[in-house]
């Protein structure tokens, strides 16, 4: 797993201008998921998701809100499974979030090099704890993450005992000025094409509600003035981080286990990179939400056959698939499914659409919250949050006709049908939310705000939770409106 990197950011995805072999030849050996999504599109929940295979308002993991229960950790996380399924299990780089009652989740595999205490960690890999060992050799965490792999792969395959290998790059997310000497050379003199919504004119086709945030702040980032080298830095960084994989799935040749190990490659989320006029992630447009997905079996029929997969699938399956491969039982309360059919049949599908959260509120605000229903040719946003300055909105996106999500039809009587067709999907996901949701205020609250049917009147809205704390460093939202409209916000008397 990486932090942060964009599914169209590989070679196999149809990208020219990055370089990413071993995972193009990972994809061509086994399926390419074309439409994958982070239901949760931020590191803390989407990686909580993926050790579950259950969605956020289940698990009630977020920066904002709590950590994973110690209970769900043990009874529904994939490591823990294959640990009393008799697998050997070994995690190595971020974590990305915590456990209730201080559980030493470090003690619960055979083989750690996490980063220090659930960290964001380092580049430099000597400053990284656990990882020290490797810092001589390979100074950049990339390629040492690759040579934790590699060690534990050579020792499980002595042991003869089944393994659960997780890596977690920290690649490639900010600050993406630390570059492995042997990648800094990659990508100069290449001049980089622009996405289709990028800058000001994407920005402009937004909803008010989705620039309400941290994205809309961080834009410079990826502005025209700086958005080549920030696209090279972090193309620089997945291409040491495409080595570092490659390091294991040599080793996994050279223990003699290549041939009866599924590999599987996806990111916690995906990442703006200027698309929209936007830098970082979290909203549930494409360019945020879509992970890649690469999984090989080399046992499946599809071996070595270069193949695809359109369908909709998300980090609710990857749980659900990694038992099923290993033949474990997957809990009940799973919300994903076994990907394993989609597998050896690519053209096959198990579901129809997805749910995409986003509920993290920067500031403890509401005012960029929603929930997204995607399908293989449509999304449909509703945006939670409105007053009397801030309009209710909505989106809909024909995804196979506009992938840019730069034109929606939400107001366009041609597609009413449609529209509400996918409002209902939503209503239908709304319910679950309320029925099934963790019991905590944080959650049962939203399933008031998400509500589209109750009056924004009747909402009681979080604004400027941080206020006093934060402000020194962020605008808060007075001054990000007044500079999107160009208006000063009309405040209730």
């Amino acid at each position: 797993m990486s932090d942060d990197h964009k599914a169209t950011a590989m070679g196999c995805m149809g990208n020219k201008e990055i370089a990413t072999p071993n995972l193009d030849r990972l994809a061509g050996r086994g399926v390419l998921f074309e439409r994958c999504y982070a239901t949760s599109p931020l590191c803390n929940p989407s990686r909580v998701t993926t050790m579950t295979g259950m969605y956020e308002y289940k698990t009630g993991a977020n920066f904002s809100v709590g950590p994973l229960a110690k209970k769900d950790w043990l009874e529904f996380s994939y490591p823990m499974l294959l640990k009393k399924a008799g697998y050997r299990t070994a995690f190595a780089g971020k974590w990305g979030f915590s456990l209730s009652d201080d559980h030493d989740y470090m003690g619960d595999f055979e083989a750690w090099g996490g980063f220090y205490k659930g960290t964001q960690g380092s580049y430099v890999t000597k400053e990284n704890k656990y990882l020290v060992g490797y810092s001589k050799k390979y100074p950049h965490v990339s390629r040492a993450l690759g040579a934790f792999g590699s060690d534990f792969i050579a020792a499980s395959a002595k042991s003869g005992e089944p393994f659960c290998l997780s890596i977690s790059f920290k690649t490639p997310h900010s600050p993406n000025n630390v570059i492995d000497p042997l990648d800094q050379g990659r990508y100069e003199g290449v001049t980089f094409p622009k996405p289709l919504s990028f800058g000001q004119a994407g920005l402009d086709r937004l909803a008010t509600q989705a620039k309400l945030g941290r994205q809309y702040l961080l834009r410079k980032g990826w502005g025209p003035g700086r958005y080549q080298d920030s696209l090279r830095r972090y193309y620089q960084l997945i291409s040491g981080m495409d080595a570092g994989i490659g390091m294991v799935l040599q080793a996994l040749k050279e223990a003699g286990v290549a041939d009866n190990t599924v590999v599987i490659y996806t990111s916690d989320n995906g990442y703006h990179c200027g698309d929209h006029g936007l830098q970082g992630k979290m909203l549930p447009y494409d360019s945020s939400a879509q992970i890649p997905l690469i999984i090989y079996d080399p046992r499946s029929p599809s071996r070595g056959k270069k193949l695809r997969n359109s369908s909709v699938v998300g980090n609710i399956d990857f749980a659900p698939t990694i038992l099923d491969l290993a033949g474990v039982k997957a809990p009940e309360k799973m919300d994903g499914v076994s990907l394993r059919r989609l597998i050896d049949d690519p053209s096959d599908r198990v579901r129809d659409k997805m749910l995409v959260i986003q509920n993290w509120g920067w500031m403890v605000n509401d005012h960029n919250r929603a929930l997204a229903v995607v399908s293989e040719d449509w999304k449909y946003i509703n945006w939670c949050y409105a007053d009397e300055n801030v309009p209710p909105a909505e989106e809909l996106f024909h995804l196979k006709k506009d992938p840019h999500e730069m034109n929606n039809v939400a107001g366009n009587s041609d597609y009413s049908e449609t529209l509400a067709k996918y409002q209902k999907f939503y209503d239908q996901y709304h319910e679950t939310w309320v029925k099934e949701c963790v019991d905590m205020e944080a959650y049962t609250r939203m399933g008031k705000i998400f509500d589209r049917h109750l009056p924004w009147e009747q909402k009681k809205y979080q604004v400027n939770g941080s206020k006093g704390k934060s402000t020194k460093k962020w605008p808060d939202f007075l001054e990000i409106y007044k500079e999107l409209t160009g208006k000063e916000y009309k405040m209730k008397p």
